[in-house]
């Protein structure tokens, strides 16, 4: 993908969600236009479906779109380059490396109206587990909305942070399902020179978007042996113009080379030469333990890898309660046949009751991922549910300095600066999530062993923190972090962090080499930090260890003195000289205006910036959070006079990568 920074926000204060203003403060004359909220985009190949529209749905053509055209394009472009990333010594003994690989296919949202970033409740798929995913599909499209989406910007942004290729969705849907074969016709159209001009409106899309591909599944029937050629050439085009942008394809098992619909599940002569034509394969639920075996041989005969078949598990009904034959894909005692491809984990929060939390939704997720023993270093042998991290060994992206995270999920109750409420909004936000720990949640004791969490109950920075809590009746060592981060001769390690009840002694935890072997402890250095029962930073420097080398894990030892306790972690930082302040962002101005509805657009501060925030300076002189975007440009919605005022205030300040922030720019606005 194009590593270019793009926009990304978040509205977590008073009003409705955010949108962007495409146009730059040197091009949109003040308050010129009007501010209306985008949605993640969606398209028809070409022709609509007959009569209007419904309410909140428009139908667009990918034929005719243009990015210049685009008037969301900068509101929808995500803004993370994808990540490199690095897989340590698995946390256990099951899990393995270079074999199976973890696909998925989530729908964040509707089709149509899907706020673009984020929206003003914490009721979110708040995916957080990205270290066993290797690619996610942004499931979605229906006939009488779009079938092709482009993912929101914050799930690419949050999923590239984490090392995830993200693809878009082309959906051509049964006939039951209101598919009509006109619109695959459409897809797989011709120009005079024998060339597919929707392959490469695809790539343009995707390069313009920030995203990494598209997943293609065509499942409307009555097409012939003459389609399917069409759809053959599309797919072999598509695949090479990707190619040549470091894009991807995944093909779905439904079409067959007679042109019709038949989901094989399997690789074999019916859909081989489109599995040649793409990257990878999505094997249908019709699968089994021969044919699996049988697509694997056929994959490795054809000089490709068996691990490009995402063997179908559809988890939306029933989650963990799913019964599977786990060992036709991940055996546990032979290889790994081939990867495994989850349709809708989102269950993890559908299933959950109205009035769900973000604490719940977490609580499942974990479930679903690590396993019922929420610990991947110690599987559950006796639990049916074979969860990603027993079969699959996780990733981590922390290779460089510096390197900060707050533990923010991108959702929360309210927003968190410094310990304070910013912010008494609900909100969700993925563009804002940190790189958070990759295997969740590994604690050595010989006592019994304390609940981890991630709790929004109070945050450093964001929406939420690490809560650890138990009798801590013996030393518990938790692990957070695999890294490879250099280490110097001024490298200091930053835990902001608190005792929010009961007696407790920390230490930070660093190890300068890899575990001895698949589920074995770090051979941790501890260092002695000091523990308040409010929010402080405690600084440690690395001393004793060598310079030049590199911390390979980072993590913290708790020992309680009797009694229940409950520790709070908010924030952790590694860096090797002292942090900076980003420039001010130039060039503030609001670019559109309708009524309380308010377009930002500046000039973007040179250098690395996490992102920018906004807020509003209140009558009184106390500042309200009203969102963060990695972009340079933003919306608000809903703002009314506050206080009898004439005019409102506004801040805006560039954030860097260790959360420290610039003096703001200012602007305002006449009611």
């Amino acid at each position: 993908m194009n590593p270019t920074r793009r926009t990304v926000l978040l509205a977590a204060g008073t009003g409705a969600v955010a949108a962007l203003l495409p146009a730059s403060p040197a091009t949109a004359g003040p308050e010129a236009a009007a501010a209306l909220q985008p949605y993640a985009s969606y398209w028809y190949p070409d022709s609509f479906p007959s009569g209007t529209p419904g309410a909140g749905i428009t139908w667009r053509s990918l034929k005719a779109w243009s990015a210049a055209d685009d008037t969301d394009l900068a509101f929808n472009a995500a803004s993370v380059p994808l990540a490199a990333r690095f897989t340590p010594t698995p946390a256990n003994t099951t899990a393995r490396s270079g074999q199976a690989r973890i696909q998925s296919l989530v729908s964040f949202g509707p089709t149509a109206s899907n706020p673009s970033q984020g929206a003003a409740n914490a009721d979110y798929y708040a995916l957080t587990h990205w270290s066993y995913v290797d690619e996610l599909v942004f499931w979605g499209g229906s006939s009488g909305e779009g079938l092709i989406l482009a993912p929101n910007a914050p799930i690419v942004d949050a999923a590239h942070r984490h090392g995830v290729p993200v693809l878009g969705n082309i959906f051509l849907p049964p006939v039951a399902y209101g598919g009509q074969l006109q619109w695959t016709r459409d897809l797989v159209q011709k120009d005079a020179a024998g060339h597919y001009p929707l392959a490469s409106q695809l790539v343009a899309v995707a390069e313009a978007y920030g995203f990494d591909g598209w997943f293609v599944n065509a499942e409307t029937s009555g097409g012939n042996a003459a389609l399917a050629t069409d759809m053959l050439g599309f797919l072999t085009e598509l695949k090479s113009l990707s190619a040549a942008k470091g894009l991807r394809v995944t093909w779905y098992d439904s079409m067959t080379v007679s042109g019709s619909v038949s989901w094989q599940g399997a690789l074999n002569n019916q859909n081989r030469v489109f599995f040649q034509a793409a990257d990878s394969m999505f094997v249908d639920f019709r699968w089994s333990s021969s044919t699996l075996a049988s697509s694997g041989t056929t994959a490795q005969q054809l000089g490709r890898s068996r691990y490009e078949l995402w063997a179908g598990v559809d988890v939306e009904a029933s989650g963990w309660n799913r019964s599977v034959n786990w060992d036709a894909m991940v055996p546990s005692g032979s290889s790994h046949v081939v990867s495994v491809g989850f349709y809708r984990p989102e269950w993890t929060r559908n299933h959950l009751p109205a009035g769900r939390t973000p604490g719940d939704f977490h609580a499942a997720d974990d479930r679903f991922w690590t396993g019922r023993s929420l610990d991947p270093a110690k599987p559950d042998a006796t639990d049916t549910w074979r969860a990603p991290a027993v079969s699959v060994a996780d990733r981590s992206t922390v290779t460089s300095t510096p390197f900060a995270s707050t533990f923010n999920t991108g959702h929360g109750l309210r927003w968190y600066e410094d310990g304070k409420v910013t912010s008494t909004a609900a909100w969700n936000h993925l563009g804002l999530q940190d790189r958070l720990p990759s295997r969740r949640w590994v604690v050595r004791t010989t006592g019994a062993r304390p609940a981890v969490t991630f709790d929004f109950a109070d945050a450093w920075r964001g929406g939420s923190s690490v809560l650890v809590a138990g009798a801590l009746d013996a030393p518990a060592t938790l692990d957070l972090y695999a890294t490879r981060l250099p280490l110097g001769e001024d490298t200091v390690v930053e835990l902001t962090h608190r005792a929010e009840s009961g007696s407790v002694t920390v230490e930070l935890a660093v190890a300068t080499a890899e575990a001895s072997g698949a589920g074995q402890p770090y051979a941790y250095t501890y260092y002695p930090v000091t523990v308040g029962s409010g929010w402080g930073t405690s600084t440690v420097r690395l001393t004793g260890l060598p310079a030049g080398g590199t911390v390979h894990g980072l993590g913290v030892r708790l020992t309680g003195s009797g009694g229940a306790v409950k520790w709070r972690l908010g924030g952790i930082a590694v860096r090797n000289q002292a942090a900076q302040s980003p420039s001010v962002p130039a060039d503030l101005a609001i670019t559109g205006a309708s009524g309380g509805d308010l377009r930002f657009a500046w000039r973007a501060v040179p250098g690395d910036v996490r992102h920018y925030t906004l807020h509003r300076v209140l009558p009184d002189g106390t500042r309200r959070f009203l969102g963060g975007t990695a972009q340079r440009a933003f919306f608000v919605g809903g703002l009314t006079p506050e206080g009898g005022e004439s005019t409102a205030r506004f801040e805006l300040r560039a954030v860097g990568e260790l959360y420290t922030a610039s003096a703001p720019a200012t602007v305002t606005h006449t009611w």
